[in-house]
Order: structure tokens, then sequence, then C-alpha cells
């Protein structure tokens, strides 16, 4: 939004009503077949966010048929509807709030904000006070992911050579390569022996992969698509009513964000576990079925698009 393309305000305007049609219309259906059991009811944001790496990644198996503005689209609604998942988690899914320890994390913005305002450029200040900031946000209830958030919209970014820059582009291996493989590894262990056809039938399973493959494409599609319409916002050139339903199927696979809001949904607490359903079942249920069916539909329709000459 600095120096990228979403610099213009009217490219962002619909990508970002995208993500919310994104997060409410999931919401709803899994509210609407789990509104009368409490404890279900703690899961109501799993199915609300897209996982950016695989949507992506399907979308780049399409070959050069497909329109980079399309690309951007999807990356761009992907990621503000994550922030909204970490607001979601910083807002419900926190526990017992600590003001003590909000105060430090409000000390420690403010410093941020200063070095930001003096144009602070070596990024050792931001990183050991972000560290206290991510300790602070930790203790107080809140949860500490809304800490990195913080620390990435206060670090300065003047243009394209910015050292800052540079160090964001120095952590894609390691988050690619060893932190997000080791958290697929330990979150998606879904042990498939005892499992029985209730289990695929349970409303929490069901309200998980009817929200991620029903809600995502019905919430981006038409929220995108209406505000077009009516002039809120416009299409991105080169992407019409076929293929931005295409790239809102492909926004039902949800797996990073909701195998961890599932993870917290469902936690122990204070030593009372939740004895239900694994919800993990209903994610990879609903993600693998957005991304088979959005590839199979996709394919077909740049299929029917002239080679570039």
């Amino acid at each position: 939004m600095l120096i990228g393309n979403l610099k213009e305000i009217s490219k962002v305007i619909t990508p970002a009503l995208a993500a919310v049609g994104g997060m409410i219309v999931p919401a709803l259906i899994y509210t609407a077949l789990n509104s009368n059991d409490e404890v279900a009811m703690r899961g109501w944001a799993i199915p609300m966010a897209t996982d950016i790496a695989f949507a992506l990644g399907i979308l780049s198996l399409l070959g050069e048929k497909v329109p980079k503005t399309l690309k951007i689209f999807l990356l761009a609604l992907a990621i503000i509807d994550d922030l909204g998942a970490i607001i979601v988690i910083a807002l419900f899914y926190g526990h017992g709030v600590s003001l003590i320890s909000l105060g430090f994390a409000a000390v420690f913005i403010a410093f941020l904000i200063i070095l930001n305002y003096k144009n602070v450029k070596n990024p050792a200040f931001y990183i050991i006070i972000g560290l206290f900031l991510w300790v602070a946000v930790l203790k107080s209830g809140v949860h500490a992911t809304i800490a990195g958030v913080i620390l990435g919209l206060i670090i300065p970014l003047k243009g394209n050579e910015d050292k800052f820059l540079e160090l964001e582009h120095s952590l894609h291996f390691p988050v690619n390569y060893i932190i997000l493989p080791v958290f697929a590894f330990v979150n998606t262990g879904v042990g498939f022996g005892g499992m029985s056809f209730k289990d695929l039938t349970d409303t929490i399973t069901l309200g998980i992969a009817l929200g991620l493959l029903a809600g995502k494409t019905l919430g981006i599609f038409l929220f995108s698509y209406i505000s077009s319409k009516v002039g809120i916002g416009k299409l991105p050139d080169g992407v019409d009513a076929k293929s931005l339903l295409g790239v809102s199927i492909l926004g039902g696979i949800g797996f990073t964000m909701s195998l961890f809001i599932g993870s917290l949904a469902f936690e122990c607490q204070n030593g009372i576990c939740f004895d239900i359903v694994d919800e993990r079942v209903g994610i990879l249920l609903g993600s693998l079925l957005s991304g088979i069916i959005g590839f199979i539909y996709l394919k077909k329709v740049f299929n029917n698009l002239p080679n570039k000459s």
C-alpha cells in the first residue's frame, strides 16, 4: 500500500470489501448450524481466513493466462482477511485482560512511534522494542499475534531500496521453509482411525467446511461484484465475473489461520478440555474441496481464452 500495486485507494476498496464479505458470510453459515451449542460456537471464526500461500500457489499453477491483476486481487483480499482474523483472535480468543501489561504495551508502542517519527533506520531498535512489545501483549491476555501487526505497521518504509524491505525479504526463507512447515506438521495431524460417519456430519465439521467452500465463495464474490456494480469499487482490469467467481472459490482454502483459530477455540483451559469432534477435519475438507473445485473451474475458464501472442 506504500510502494506496491495497492497505492491507489480505488484499488484497495474492492478487495477490502471482498475480504469483509469473505469473513462475515462463513461466520454466519457456521453460526446457523451451531447456534444451539455453546461449546461448538467457540469455533465461529474458524472459516473466516484465506490461506495466502496455498490460494496463490494454486492460481499460479494455471499459467500465464491468469491476469496479474487477478493475482494481486487475491493477494490483497487474503492479506486483509488475515489481518481481520488476527484482530478477531486478539479480541475474542484472549484470556483475562491485564491492564498493567496493556499499559506496558502502550509505552512500547509509543517508543516505536517516536522512532518512526524521528526516522530512525537501525532495525535493531525496532526488533528489541518489538520483542518487549510481544511479551507485554502476550502477558496482557490479548493474543500476541497482534504485536506483530502493530510492529509491522509502525516500521518506516520509504521506498523500494529501504533496508527494512531487505529485512522483510530476508525473513521469507525461514518463514516459508522452516516456520510454516513446522506449524503445518504440528497442527494437521488428524487421526482417521477412530473416525466415523458421524464425525463427518457433525455440525462443527459441516459448519467449517461449508463456511469455507460456500461462505467464502458467496461472501467474496457478492461483496466485490455488487460493490463494482453500484460504483463503490471496481473490479481490476482483465477480471470479469467468471474469473472473480473462480478466485472466490479459491478463497475457501483456509488452511493455516483456520488451524490456528481452531487450536485456540477448542484448547484446554483451566484443566477443562472440550471433548468434541476434531475441527481440523472440517478445515481440511473445506480447504481441499475449495482448492480442487476452484482449480478445475478456473482451468476451464482460462482454457477458453486465446493464447497470448
